[in-house]
């Protein structure tokens, strides 16, 4: 089975895909995890006629992204009065109306950028999944908000906060959810997702950022994962590590979620650029350096774009840049007009594909809120349309049904993307 085909299989045994234009955004990176979203209808001209706010609300502060399930619009945020806390937030998708909140008490005090929570929540079977910035697990009924279980991982199993907090988001594997936390003996820790009873422990190195990817490789599932010092492959089943390539970052910022296509597993660092491995053809534990590049693609926060053997990935320096993934050569970068999102240290921009499987449209909502209607090819970008649909923000937005959903440090908004009147999923 190949990569792509056991990684969709896999996706689908967690989060059945509903019909065009209908998906649910349950988990970060969407219905597949890999930023893809099959949303028909969806107009490339971004103007008055075809889209249109249905409904905001107020909102604290984060980056944590937004998800949607079953008529429901889930994110985290961070509010310092009355109390200090960290609230995981249910909305209708329909109206916008709050209907649930679970707050518990945090410290944020040593936090760098201390303005809330960095994870997406991950829906499934009834049940919200959560990770605060400063350690606080959470498994929620995700129709009430009531818990299911929780632990205070800094507190209870020594996890150890990254200078940024904790960021990757929850990672369903069968009976399991994978946390990325930096544990003594468990850079990634995977408990019993409907008991919470730890089942396995892999990997020593501190955590990073990036929520790990599972796909499947030499007929077995393969989890990789990027810390600050490696990037490993692991067995979701038990945390066995099969392989580990080092890699040490600088300031530990393994950030951007890790590609696996075409046998070749892709991360996008920063300050130290992207490094390209190769899987072994019939042994899950063999792993090498295929290529790497430190001058021309470094990505931060944003996680690239694969599509026929291109990715495409928001560069520091760059701009939105089209690469071969086999090879690492550059077909076209936005470095002269930077026109995709604007140029600056921390460059942020989330790319989605959307529409029709295969196809060349894409969605992004840059770092000025701008929401960005293109096409992608390996010959040249357009910008087709952009519109405002937010404040400033570098959380990833969600898109369900006919709608986008996108938050800033104030307030969630639901915009209709789509002429006529659709009603919200």
């Amino acid at each position: 089975m190949s990569l792509i085909s056991a990684s969709l299989l896999a996706a689908l045994v967690l989060c059945p895909v509903s019909s065009p234009g209908n998906e649910d955004w349950p988990r970060w990176g969407g219905p597949r995890g890999d930023g893809t979203w099959h949303g028909s209808g969806i107009p490339e001209i971004l103007d008055d006629d075809a889209i249109a706010r249905v409904w905001k609300n107020e909102i604290g502060g984060g980056y944590s992204g937004i998800t949607v399930k079953d008529g429901r619009v889930y994110t985290m945020d961070y509010r310092k009065e009355p109390e200090e806390c960290e609230r995981v937030l249910c909305f209708d998708a329909t109206d916008g109306r709050l209907l649930w909140e679970h707050a518990y008490p945090v410290d944020y005090k040593g936090l760098d950028y201390p303005t809330g929570p960095r994870a997406s929540v991950t829906l499934h079977d009834g049940l919200a999944y959560s990770l605060g910035a400063v350690g606080h697990v959470r498994c929620l009924k995700a129709d009430t908000g009531e818990t299911v279980w929780e632990k205070d991982a800094a507190r209870e199993l020594a996890a150890v906060r990254p200078a940024w907090g904790f960021a990757a988001s929850p990672v369903l594997w069968k009976n399991l959810v994978v946390y990325h936390l930096g544990l003594p003996g468990g850079s990634f820790v995977a408990f019993d997702r409907l008991s919470g009873a730890e089942i396995w422990r892999g990997s020593g190195d501190p955590a990073g950022y990036g929520t790990p990817v599972i796909a499947e490789h030499a007929g077995q599932p393969l989890m990789v994962g990027w810390t600050p010092e490696h990037i490993q492959g692991l067995s979701p089943d038990t945390g066995e590590v099969f392989w580990s390539i080092p890699y040490k970052v600088k300031y530990g910022v393994s950030i951007a979620t890790p590609l696996v296509r075409d046998g070749i597993v892709l991360v996008c660092g920063y300050w130290h650029g992207s490094r390209a491995l190769r899987l072994g053809a019939a042994d899950p534990r063999k792993a090498e350096l295929l290529w790497s590049d430190e001058e021309e693609i470094r990505g931060l926060m944003s996680a690239p774009l694969f599509r026929d053997g291109f990715v495409y990935l928001l560069d520091r320096t760059n701009g939105l840049t089209c690469f071969e993934l086999a090879t690492g050569k550059t077909r076209w970068n936005d470095a002269a007009e930077h026109a995709v999102t604007p140029a600056d240290q921390n460059p942020q921009a989330s790319l989605v594909w959307a529409g029709e499987p295969g196809g060349d449209r894409a969605l992004a909502l840059n770092a000025n809120g701008e929401l960005l209607s293109l096409r992608l090819t390996p010959e040249k970008y357009d910008i087709l349309s952009r519109a405002q649909v937010v404040g400033k923000t570098w959380a990833h937005p969600a898109y369900a049904g006919f709608h986008l959903f996108a938050r800033s440090d104030r307030e969630i908004v639901c915009w209709r993307l789509a002429e006529g009147n659709e009603k919200a999923p």
